[in-house]
């Protein structure tokens, strides 16, 4: 698409024209150095070197008046639009991706990962303006996308992600640990001084890592770390066949780490209270900024301004008498 940036230059167009009308001729003066084809005009007015003027001339002029006009108004190719990061609140995902996450105990028969996955991918998708990370923990947590505007390739690596990658047990102190440690080391290199949050999901209790869940809930209120827990998994019933759905999950302990960050915990058995979770977070943590989108521009002012150069030699030094 074409657009003029500066469209009010077309004024003056009828510069020249308005010019000649109000303008008195001009009047012989003494000349201090003497310029061989300006002495061929000296002798005529100005109004009536235009008369004797070849039409193709007049023309000429007029059409590189016009190219000079067009050149300075500017003219623009406009691209198609593009998205452009805009950063804001910083926010990592700690998602466990143990044994017990293919449990097929939500709803329509997926298992906890996958529901997790399609959920907080919308979720993901929603954070525009916002760094978001990954971190997927097991017996051993692992960072799997580093804080980045790039949502479309963090929800990417959360939906190739597998149950047992990390370890088949449960380590949400050192997932704490990673994220603060990671918030740590972004705040240095980017000296952003923003919101942090930490989203841990999990369907069980802390069995693995070095880290105690609440020591490393205390240092993320230390860090300025806000923790939203969500706990995941159907919940348990006695049936004929033993005890259903999840009855591993330690809620203690996920309220008491939301507690302590200033967050809050969250209880999720399908795909709806899943949705609705995160929806509550988004109410609690808005995201900084609506997307933000740019068009490329390309200036093309100087192909008419070139063009009036090359058509300005023949109409200047060609004298009236030279091209009849």
């Amino acid at each position: 698409m074409i657009h003029a940036a500066w469209p009010w230059m077309l004024l003056c167009l009828p510069l020249p024209w308005l010019l000649a009308r109000a303008l008195p001729p001009a009047r012989p003066q003494g000349v201090a150095l003497f310029l061989p084809f300006a002495a061929a005009l000296a002798g005529a007015a100005p109004a009536a070197a235009i008369r004797q003027m070849p039409r193709w001339r007049k023309w000429l002029f007029a059409l590189v008046w016009l190219l000079l006009v067009l050149a300075a108004i500017r003219p623009q190719w406009l691209g198609d639009p593009e998205a452009i990061a805009a950063t804001g609140r910083r926010l990592l995902l700690a998602v466990d991706v143990s044994g017990s996450m293919a449990s097929q105990d939500m709803a329509g028969g997926a298992t906890r990962l996958q529901v997790v996955q399609k959920v907080a991918g919308d979720f993901i998708r929603r954070r525009h303006g916002d760094q978001v990370g990954l971190i997927l923990f097991g017996t051993r947590p692992y960072l799997q996308a580093p804080l980045t505007p790039d949502l479309d390739t963090v929800g990417q690596f959360l939906n190739e992600a597998m149950i047992g990658v990390a370890g088949t047990q449960t380590a949400i102190g050192d997932a704490i640990g990673l994220a603060i440690k990671r918030l740590k080391q972004d705040s240095i290199r980017s000296g952003h001084q923003g919101d942090t949050v930490l989203i841990l999901l999990t369907d069980g209790s802390s069995n693995a890592g070095a880290m105690p869940p609440l020591e490393a809930a205390r240092m993320a209120a230390q860090a300025g770390l806000r923790i939203y827990t969500i706990g995941v998994g159907g919940a348990a019933q006695d049936g004929f066949f033993g005890v259903s759905g999840n009855s591993d999950l330690d809620e203690d302990t996920l309220q008491s780490i939301a507690k302590i960050t200033g967050g809050e915990y969250f209880r999720a058995t399908d795909a709806a209270d899943l949705e609705r979770v995160y929806g509550r977070i988004d109410q609690l943590e808005p995201s900084a900024a609506r997307q933000q989108w740019v068009r490329p521009r390309d200036e093309w002012f100087a192909w008419p301004l070139g063009l009036a150069l090359l058509l300005s030699l023949p109409a200047v030094l060609g004298s009236g008498r030279a091209w009849r």
